[in-house]
C-alpha cells in the first residue's frame, strides 16, 4: 500500500512538472528579444563564417551589428564585397551607408623567397612541422617555407606553390580575403590588407640587426627608410616600432618611386598601374 502511494505521489509531481513545462511553453516566447531582427541581418551575410570580419561567424556578426548599427561602415566582411544586393539589403535593414570599398581584402605574403636553404628537410611535409625544426630549413627565420600549409586551408584555389622559389604563390583575382591562409601559416607571413593595395611589402624581418646565423635574404628590409624618404604624396608611414614601411593605398599615385630607391627590391606592385583595382 505505501508502494502505490509512493508511485501515486512520483506520478502526480510528474504530471504537475509537465504541466508547468506545457504552460511555460505556450506562454513564454520561443525567440529571445532581438533574435529575429537578427536572423534577418544574417539572412544578408555570406553564411561563411569564415572570421575575416574579426566575429566568431556570420551570426555573432549579425549581433553586433543589430545591437551597434552605426559599426556597419567599419566592420569589414571581405566575402560581402562584391554582393551589390546584399549590401544594399543590409544598408536598408540598418538604416545606414556602407562602403563596398572598405569591405573588400586580400591576402599578402610578406616574403620574395631568395633566402638560402641551410639544410634538407625530410620531416613531416607542412610547414608548422617545419617551422619547429629550429624554426626552418632556410637561412632567414622569417622564410615562408613554401610545404603548403595555406595552399591547403584555402578554399578558392588561390593560392599555389613556386617550386622553384619555393614559396607560396597569391592570386589575388582568386583570393576572396576569407583570411584562413592567415592563422595556417606558422612564420605569420600573410597580413590581409585593403583590396586597393598597390605595393606589396615582401619581407617581415623585423630585427634591426640580423640574427647570427640566420641572416635576411638579400632582397630582405633593411630599414634604410629610402622608400618612406623618397614618397612625394605621404602615401608612406614609417612605423617606428616596427622599423618599416607602412602603405596608404588612397594616397599612393602608382608612381613607383618607393620601388626605385628600394636598394634590395623588397618592394613591388601589388598589380600594375594598367590593372583594375582588386577592390
Amino acid at each position: 500500500m505505501q508502494l502505490l502511494l509512493i508511485i501515486f505521489i512520483i506520478g502526480l509531481i510528474g504530471m504537475l512538472c509537465g504541466a508547468i513545462i506545457y504552460i511555460a511553453y505556450v506562454r513564454v516566447p520561443h525567440k529571445v528579444p532581438g533574435l529575429r531582427r537578427i536572423d534577418e541581418i544574417n539572412s544578408f551575410l555570406p553564411g561563411m563564417n569564415c572570421g575575416a570580419c574579426g566575429y566568431a561567424g556570420c551570426f555573432a556578426l549579425a549581433s553586433e551589428l543589430v545591437n551597434n548599427p552605426e559599426k556597419a561602415d567599419v566592420i569589414s566582411c571581405p566575402m560581402l564585397a562584391g554582393d551589390k544586393e546584399a549590401i544594399k539589403n543590409l544598408e536598408a535593414a540598418l538604416g545606414v551607408s556602407i562602403d563596398p570599398d572598405s569591405l573588400s581584402k586580400k591576402a599578402m605574403l610578406h616574403c620574395t623567397g631568395n633566402s638560402e636553404i641551410l639544410f634538407e628537410y625530410t620531416g613531416t611535409q607542412t610547414c608548422k612541422a617545419a617551422a619547429l625544426q629550429a624554426g626552418g630549413f632556410k637561412r632567414c627565420p622569417y622564410a615562408c617555407l613554401g610545404l603548403g600549409d595555406c595552399m591547403e586551408a584555402c578554399a578558392y584555389d588561390a593560392i599555389s606553390i613556386d617550386k622553384e622559389k619555393g614559396i607560396a604563390v597569391i592570386d589575388y583575382d582568386k583570393c576572396t580575403g576569407c583570411s584562413l591562409c592567415v592563422k595556417e601559416c606558422p612564420q605569420n607571413l600573410i597580413e590581409m590588407v585593403p583590396g586597393k593595395t598597390k605595393i606589396v611589402f615582401g619581407c617581415n624581418y623585423g630585427e634591426l640587426r640580423p640574427i647570427a646565423g640566420r641572416e635576411r635574404c638579400d632582397t630582405g628590409c633593411t630599414h634604410c627608410r629610402k622608400c618612406f624618404n623618397a614618397c612625394q604624396y605621404e602615401a608612406i608611414v614609417w612605423n617606428k616600432e616596427k622599423a618599416e614601411p607602412e602603405f596608404i593605398a588612397d594616397k599612393c599615385t602608382f608612381c613607383g618611386d618607393c620601388i626605385e630607391v628600394c636598394p634590395n627590391d623588397t618592394l613591388k606592385f601589388f598589380r600594375t598601374p594598367d590593372q583594375p583595382s582588386t577592390e
